[in-house]
């Protein structure tokens, strides 16, 4: 399995971005793609996730501004983000579950919030 991860860049508080996780390879195992963030200095924290059923989670921080979303035509996986903000700053990270221990990620994209 292989992720590209795409969409990254500089934007003024306030403003929105798309990010896009493009899946190629044997991606049929996997069961949910996770978008993790990694603030300068900090841990990769996981920041939004959906499950092959659709199911969707969000961490409260970004909960009402970030939406993710999959297109299955396209094997692609978005994370719309509104309402930007400094705190959001980071590498985004996105991320392909196939089951505990396995799991395979693509190289980030930097997201820059300028206020």
């Amino acid at each position: 399995v292989q992720l590209q991860a795409s969409g990254g860049g500089l934007v003024q508080a306030g403003g929105s971005l798309r990010l896009s996780c493009a899946a190629s390879g044997l991606i049929f195992g996997i069961r949910a793609t996770r978008w993790y963030r990694q603030a300068p200095g900090k841990q990769r924290d996981l920041i939004a996730s959906i499950s092959t059923g659709g199911t969707t989670y969000y961490t409260d921080s970004v909960k009402g501004r970030f939406t993710i979303s999959r297109d299955n035509a396209k094997n692609t996986v978005y994370l719309q983000m509104n309402s930007l903000n400094h705190e959001d700053t980071g590498v985004y990270y996105c991320n392909g579950y196939i089951s505990p221990g396995r799991e395979f990620w693509g190289q980030g994209t930097q997201v820059t919030v300028s206020s």
